[in-house]
């Protein structure tokens, strides 16, 4: 059976902004929503058994927050990658969101064709980060004092793939590069991931950043 693209679910409590986006993405060819929750809870129930690719998230949802949301969903859903919505760009948030493992964030006005092409662009590796969240997120490594150190154990193609990732690449874009598979990337990424001890993309390039 042909896949239908990849497959999205939404995490908001806008009824309005839920169905808009359903409805849109229902039959574009390359997408397929595969569920649209009201809330964290939710989400936690149903997200697991459905393993979608990428997850849009509201940060600000009633009851249990968007951001816990996430820290308890990417375990449960390791393949999966995350983007954050929110209202306003508050950089806590929206820190806080990165070091719990998302991919990026987007505003919610961002217009509709936007907001698949960040989709597409989370799928294939790539993820959204503003320098002032980059910034948040370095202070928080050097108050760990750990960064450094790990980023020492990567081979040297380890760190290309990385500076790659951290020049806003994605996978397609670094496999090209080094003329190798995407995933012979996806593998070096993961070896990444594990070195730094990290589980996204926005934590590996804070540690790769901070100064030694």
């Amino acid at each position: 059976m042909k896949s239908k693209g990849i497959r999205v679910a939404f995490v908001d409590d806008d009824r309005w902004l839920r169905e808009r986006l359903t409805h849109e993405m229902k039959g574009l060819e390359g997408y397929e929503c595969v569920a649209a929750c009201p809330s964290a809870e939710e989400a936690l129930q149903v997200l697991p058994g459905l393993a979608p690719d990428v997850v849009v998230l509201d940060i600000n949802l009633p009851g249990m927050s968007g951001i816990e949301c996430l820290r308890r969903l990417k375990p449960q859903c390791p393949e999966s990658q995350f983007l954050m919505l929110t209202v306003y760009e508050e950089n806590e948030l929206i820190f806080q969101s990165l070091v719990a493992g998302a991919s990026g964030y987007l505003l919610k006005r961002t217009s509709t064709k936007e907001l698949l092409n960040a989709i597409r662009q989370v799928k294939e590796g790539g993820g959204p980060m503003s320098i002032a969240i980059a910034r948040r997120v370095i202070q928080y490594f050097n108050q760990q004092g750990t960064a450094r150190s790990d980023v020492e154990t990567l081979s040297p193609r380890e760190r290309q793939v990385l500076d790659l990732l951290v020049h806003g690449s994605a996978y397609k874009q670094i496999a090209d590069e080094l003329a190798v598979g995407i995933e012979t990337v996806r593998t070096y990424v993961k070896q990444i991931y594990t070195k730094l001890h990290v589980h996204s993309r926005g934590e590996a390039v804070a540690k790769y950043l901070t100064p030694p």
